[in-house]
């Protein structure tokens, strides 16, 4: 498995413990998000490095930088249609690109004049942006906030082949992990997380990202 990873309890005490970050595994030139599928969608990508097959333009795909949000959306890869659990590089440019064109999925008054503004611009953008609870392996909600970012039109068509560095289903690890909950998580490996920095400060407003100390 290419994912580099550590044992959760090294890792969990060096996270915020509130506010909205983007834990992520990344470096020079690629980060890791992370999505579930149901077998047909999630082995053709794991197979040809591409989204393609049945996969779905037609409608909005969401991808997940942190390994835990992604882990309690699908269930640890048990809901129905999650069975495939996929680790996606993409460049990191594409994601910073992304992360620029971004638009919250709900109102903040702080960043448009009105809300017929904010509507317009949800309306016309093709990426939507949502900070939601992170959680505890177990699934417990956490004070800190994960990104999932929503994919749509020319933006997701680009990430589907374009964007892609690298595809692995790690579908065996997650049902392996799932096990290690147990006992405190003391036996529990995830990938490897650290809070990603946005350096562009127009892009860190408008996401309303916590201060990044790296």
């Amino acid at each position: 498995m290419r994912l580099i990873t550590e044992p959760y309890l090294t890792q969990v005490s060096n996270w915020p413990k509130n506010g909205r970050y983007i834990l992520a595994q990344y470096d020079d030139h690629s980060i890791v998000v992370y999505q579930a599928f149901r077998p047909a969608i999630g082995d053709f990508a794991a197979t040809y490095g591409y989204f393609g097959g049945e996969f779905s333009f037609n409608r909005m795909s969401w991808i997940k930088p942190n390994f835990l949000w992604m882990m309690y959306r699908s269930g640890w890869g048990t809901q129905n249609g999650q069975e495939v659990v996929l680790a996606i590089w993409i460049k990191r440019s594409a994601f910073d690109e992304i992360l620029a064109a971004a638009v919250h999925s709900s109102y903040v008054p702080e960043l448009y004049p009105d809300k017929s503004a904010w509507q317009r611009a949800l309306k016309q953008s093709q990426v939507r942006l949502q900070w939601d609870p992170d959680h505890h392996p177990s699934g417990t909600k956490l004070e800190r906030r994960a990104i999932q970012l929503g994919l749509r039109g020319q933006v997701l068509a680009a990430y589907a082949k374009d964007w892609i560095v690298n595809i692995e289903d790690i579908s065996d690890f997650v049902q392996k992990q799932r096990q290690n909950i147990k006992s405190d998580c003391a036996e529990l490996i995830t990938p490897r997380e650290t809070v990603y920095c946005v350096f562009d400060t127009e892009t860190q407003e408008k996401l309303r990202l916590s201060a990044c100390t790296e």
